[in-house]
């Protein structure tokens, strides 16, 4: 892990949320990058809550890369709760880095989502720029994390010390909808290291995904193989599949793949990692 060390606090709950907001209150005002996650929804209604629309802003970024449907469930929500709420268009797209997936493709990504937030804050008078980072993204490799601490971005979750299952908990206390909600990292994602990055393939994975999650797995990946789209779903909706397999199929091809494999493991988060060390491209 770069950029942030596990926090040593053992606390309660209660505790963890009193601490985190008295850590946002201290802030006395508070850009969140809201993706809509379980993590960034939690800290945006937090923030809110404790300074207020005036003060807390979630900003979501606009990109080819971000399944449209998250960017209006996120939008939604901020307009049921009554958060104030930006949109910004973000470029990665247009840079050759970002777009030549080695090791480092999240670093420019968020670096170029942390440009905007930098200027947005000194346009609105915004003194701090917060990230959803919690405790339990410090064992996996998050290249992001070094982009935001170039940007001197806040992690409140991880100071003081919430992991997933903390901010679940808290987030069911509050009604927020995300509080189950399944991980949905951004769609690049699903592109293995070292294949170009483009607009058709994120298109044809949102659309595959969309698909699936409509035929009752809201838990799926579908990795990018060429013409070769293949699915990643837990293991325990293998037999489930078995009796959708021909509908499936009919999505993944519709969405522009020629063949649809099955992933004979399963689901498992950040899959395509294993393959950095090969490329040798780890950000330092």
């Amino acid at each position: 892990m770069v950029g942030l060390k596990r926090p040593e606090i053992e606390m309660s709950l209660e505790e963890k949320d009193s601490a985190l907001r008295e850590l946002i209150a201290g802030y006395g005002s508070l850009i969140v990058a809201y993706s809509g996650g379980v993590d960034s929804t939690f800290l945006a209604g937090v923030a809110h809550e404790v300074l207020g629309s005036e003060n807390a802003v979630a900003i979501t970024s606009r990109s080819p890369s971000v399944a449209p449907e998250e960017l209006e469930t996120a939008s939604a929500l901020a307009v049921e709760r009554g958060w104030r709420h930006l949109i910004v268009d973000t470029d990665e797209m247009n840079d050759p880095r970002y777009l030549a997936n080695d090791g480092r493709r999240c670093f420019f990504c968020k670096t170029e989502l942390y440009t905007h937030l930098d200027r947005l804050a000194g346009e609105i008078g915004i003194t701090k720029v917060a990230n959803g980072a919690n405790t339990d993204d410090l064992g996996d490799y998050r290249p992001g994390m070094v982009a935001a601490k170039n940007f001197e971005v806040v992690s409140p979750l991880v100071e003081t010390g919430m992991n997933k299952q903390d901010i679940r908990d808290l987030s069911k206390k509050m009604d927020l909808p995300t509080w189950d909600k399944p991980a949905q990292p951004c769609l690049s994602s699903r592109i293995p290291y070292g294949t170009m990055v483009s607009v058709e393939a994120l298109g044809r994975i949102g659309k595959a995904e969309k698909g699936l999650r409509e035929l009752g797995f809201p838990v799926v990946r579908v990795r990018h193989y060429g013409d070769v789209g293949r699915i990643e779903i837990p293991l325990d909706d293998f037999e489930r599949f078995e009796v959708v397999r021909s509908e499936a199929s009919a999505v993944v091809l519709g969405a522009g793949y020629e063949v649809m494999e099955l992933e004979p493991k399963g689901f498992k988060s950040g899959g395509l990692n294993a393959a950095l060390g090969e490329l040798g491209t780890r950000t330092k």
